[in-house]
């Protein structure tokens, strides 16, 4: 008699390893420890939802609530085998999902939260907490003002004025860029304000003093950099052109270059062992005084003049431009061409040469002469008219470059000044170039959290606890990101080697520096094979690739974490 058999299969690819590292971070048991449920609830706890949800936002690139329950729908032995084996496909409704948020948006405990995880992840991967970048963005919707609600309108990093926005702040541990506090915040604040608050949930998390927290010139605001003082942190951020005019800078710069003191060079050995000037600069100090809460705070001042070249040199080309179109436009103000107004007296052609000037900032550099030709035009009698001559100008305008104008103008090019208040022995002038420079890696988790893979920008939520709640759900993907990157990128720098085989045009090219989204897409492809017979469930999972045991290897997983979806060959189906 023939048995019916009956075979399925499900694609498994980088599930295993994306839930394995989330049970190492301990997301699901310490959300479950921090956010308080229903005593009523039944299937899957909180904690075991939300990093499922995680697990199809890193691999579909999807936060979508309506997409989650399909997607598990044809995974679900997968999901079983690798999370808890009592899953149902009803445990990632819509409704769960909106539950999610809802308990993420609890202040007070998502604090609790966050300071806890963060201690352990520090603890468990044996991160030196020495220096935190804080930076702010904005993240658009399509929803709607209310008054008082978190969508509102303001400043929108997205160029997008016209839509109402959020504001989040972010705190992160270099040299990983691991996010430490996210705080989310209406979309009209100041960003000001908003550094100080965070700095204090850093320091409630790590529990140390003594850290550099480096941040853009929306920090150099005095109140901030004087709490930071009296805290006994550090920081370093670049002043503003109100802080120190462009006057005084180049007094300052004029008063160095005059006294001969000798300038101090950054350099960096690129790919080629050749030694490259990337920066140079002065230094200076200045004794600062403030009160705090009625209180005087008085301490030195470390300033940093401190020239980039790579900017100075495209400021220069910039400034060439610039020359070359106003000379142009100048020499064009008087040729007369259809429907072009005349300049008929030389009080319009003044204002008109002004305006040129002003309009591409190039003012002191060019000498313009104006030569004014006359010609007499008879004009015939007409009725009672009697016969006239006419006088009509006719304007001609040339410029020169001020040679002397522009070499003083390119020597201030690129020069900023960076504000900080730890000694020079514990940072230089070009470890402090160096420390700002990597700025770039909040950035990054800019770029990744409301970009591919998180896809923040445009948010599809209109509540705002539940906008409140994505925005943290997605810093917990952007932690699993940020891990997984350092730790096989650690590891590669112990062995002293490159991971070959993640580039498909180029299997033979070798990187130290391999991303995430290229790590997991080495997982695709793997899919679980099951053989359902009357007695029997036969189960089979793809072998494991070389490069991706490799993978495994560098992030201490055993491919076990694959192997075990293979379960017992003879359980009833």
């Amino acid at each position: 008699m023939n048995e019916a058999v009956t075979i399925r299969t499900e694609r498994v690819d980088d599930i295993p390893l994306l839930l394995a590292q989330m049970q190492r971070m301990g997301i699901a048991r310490l959300l479950d420890a921090h956010f308080p449920t229903h005593g009523n609830r039944q299937g899957l706890s909180l904690g075991g939802v939300t990093t499922i949800w995680l697990t199809h936002i890193l691999s579909q690139a999807d936060y979508r609530m309506n997409r989650v329950q399909p997607w598990a729908e044809r995974r679900l032995e997968t999901l079983r085998g690798c999370s808890d084996a009592a899953l149902q496909v009803r445990d990632l409704g819509d409704d769960r999902l909106a539950d999610v948020l809802g308990h993420l948006s609890d202040d007070e405990h998502w604090r609790a939260f966050e300071q806890e995880l963060m201690g352990q992840l520090v603890r468990v991967y044996d991160l030196r907490a020495e220096c935190v970048r804080l930076d702010s963005t904005t993240a658009s919707s399509y929803g709607a003002v209310s008054e008082d609600g978190l969508l509102q309108l303001g400043y929108s990093k997205d160029h997008r004025p016209d839509l109402p926005q959020l504001k989040i702040m972010l705190a992160t541990l270099d040299p990983l860029g691991l996010p430490l506090v996210t705080e989310v915040l209406s979309g009209e604040r100041a960003d000001d304000p908003l550094y100080l608050p965070s700095i204090a949930q850093v320091r409630t998390c790590l529990d140390t003093i003594g850290l550099l927290y480096v941040g853009d010139c929306k920090m150099a605001a005095l109140d901030t950099r004087a709490r930071i003082q009296a805290a006994g942190d550090y920081y370093l951020c670049p002043l503003t052109a109100v802080q120190v005019p462009a006057a005084v800078l180049a007094q300052q710069l004029g008063a160095r270059r005059s006294s001969g003191e000798p300038i101090s060079k950054v350099e960096r050995t690129g790919a080629d062992g050749q030694t490259l000037c990337i920066a140079q600069g002065y230094e200076d100090s200045e004794t600062i005084t403030t009160q705090i809460d009625g209180a005087a705070c008085t301490w030195v001042e470390r300033r940093l003049l401190v020239q980039s070249l790579a900017a100075a040199q495209a400021a220069e080309r910039a400034l060439q431009t610039r020359l070359k179109q106003a000379q142009l436009a100048l020499a064009e103000l008087t040729v007369r061409r259809q429907g072009k107004p005349v300049l008929s007296d030389r009080a319009a052609v003044e204002q008109a040469i002004a305006e040129t000037i002003a309009h591409f900032r190039v003012e002191g550099l060019l000498a313009v002469t104006v030569s004014d030709q006359l010609s007499e035009q008879p004009v015939r009698a007409y009725r009672d008219r009697p016969a006239t001559v006419r006088t009509a100008h006719q304007f001609t305008i040339s410029s020169q470059v001020e040679a002397d104008a522009k070499a003083s103008a390119i020597e201030q090019l690129g020069w900023r000044v960076y504000a900080t208040n730890q000694a020079a022995d514990g940072l230089s002038l070009p470890q402090a170039v160096e420390a700002y420079r990597d700025e770039y890696l909040v950035e990054r988790n800019f770029g990744r959290l409301k970009g591919h893979p998180l896809s923040l920008s445009p948010m599809y939520v209109e509540r705002d606890d539940h906008a409140t709640g994505l925005v943290r759900l997605l810093s917990l993907a952007l932690r699993v990101l940020t891990l997984l990157e350092f730790v096989v990128r650690r590891h590669l720098a112990q062995e002293g080697a490159g991971l070959a085989g993640l580039y498909a045009g180029n299997p033979k090219r070798t990187t130290t520096h391999p991303t995430t989204e290229r790590l997991l897409e080495a997982f695709q492809e793997i899919t679980l094979t099951l053989v359902i017979e009357p007695h029997q469930t036969r189960r089979h999972v793809t072998a494991l690739s070389p490069l991706q045991q490799r993978v495994l290897a560098l992030l201490e997983f055993t491919p076990t974490i694959y192997t075990q979806l293979c379960g017992d060959s003879s359980e009833p189906p």
